[in-house]
């Protein structure tokens, strides 16, 4: 989910590395693309976690950062759902006037920049000091996701709100109002899992730690609502900041912000599938739209 968040891919680069590994001897303990249908496989690997082989410090070590990873994941989707739910007008930030705004941009700002900066070799080097040198490369995807969660709950439980209440909904606006931002959670949801759970959350790097095996990345997704669009987990994402029952100034900033950032970090991580997937990736662009799905799909 953090992919685009989380891109979802999600971890990018490390989904890069992973499908170099056949040609980088240093990387050789990296697997990918697994063909399984995305939910199967989540739920394969997560069972299989059940019954580790022996080794008590692997083990703990795994548990310790799974548990940690996906207490902060909760926790920030969380603040983000109930922080936007009230138009970004109840949170713990008190940074006093004229210092508020400029605060609120470097919330929003910080996490765009760290989550692509950590999708560099300078990037991944940060990454591998957050664990045991052993395990680091093992529980990249874990750590990374735990930076992200951080990272939004630094961002919606942190924002100084601006006071002013622009608009609220009640009475059937409100009912709509929630469903559709009901729904648009429900995409985001569907999109991770299409895309591949075990990375959008973490899951992979603790759970093959747990397993003591080799993290298996999943292949280009193009199933599910990747059949579609192809950008459905940034998609959802804005699409959450827009469909709120409470608008306020801080809202119409956050949403702003996050969508340039939806709809321009994908750009970049389509750079780095085409020369990753080449023309199989070239043929899914020109078949699938962007992020607005087509209405009358073109016949060849």
């Amino acid at each position: 989910m953090f992919g685009p968040i989380l891109d979802g891919r999600p971890v990018a680069r490390l989904w890069h590395i992973a499908c170099l590994s056949c040609n980088a001897p240093h990387l050789k303990h990296l697997q990918c693309m697994d063909p399984q249908p995305p939910l199967m496989r989540f739920i394969k690997l997560a069972l299989s976690t059940l019954r580790p082989p022996p080794g008590p410090t692997r083990i703990a070590t795994a548990l310790a950062y799974g548990v940690a990873c996906h207490l902060l994941f909760a926790l920030a989707v969380l603040s983000m759902i109930v922080a936007m739910f009230f138009g970004m007008s109840m949170s713990f930030g008190r940074v006093p006037e004229p210092y508020a705004m400029l605060a609120n941009a470097v919330l929003i700002l910080q996490f765009p920049i760290v989550h692509s900066l950590l999708l560099t070799p300078k990037g991944g080097r940060i990454l591998a000091r957050l664990a045991p040198s052993r395990t680091a490369k093992t529980l990249s995807t874990t750590t990374y996701a735990t930076v992200a969660s951080v990272q939004l709950l630094a961002l919606f439980t942190l924002w100084t709100p601006s006071g002013p209440i622009w608009w609220e909904a009640s009475g059937s606006a409100f009912v709509v109002t929630c469903v559709l931002y009901g729904l648009s959670w429900v995409l985001l949801l569907w999109a991770s899992i299409d895309a591949g759970a075990e990375v959008q959350s973490g899951a992979l790097g603790w759970m093959s730690l747990m397993q003591n095996i080799s993290p298996v990345f999943p292949d280009m997704p193009t199933r599910g609502l990747f059949r579609i669009i192809r950008q459905p987990i940034y998609a959802a994402f804005a699409l959450t900041t827009w469909t709120v029952p409470v608008w306020t100034p801080d809202q119409l900033f956050l949403a702003i912000g996050l969508t340039s950032y939806c709809v321009i970090a994908p750009l970049l991580k389509e750079r780095r599938f085409s020369k990753r997937y080449g023309d199989r990736f070239t043929h899914y662009r020109k078949k699938v739209p962007y992020m607005i799905p087509r209405i009358f799909r073109k016949h060849s």
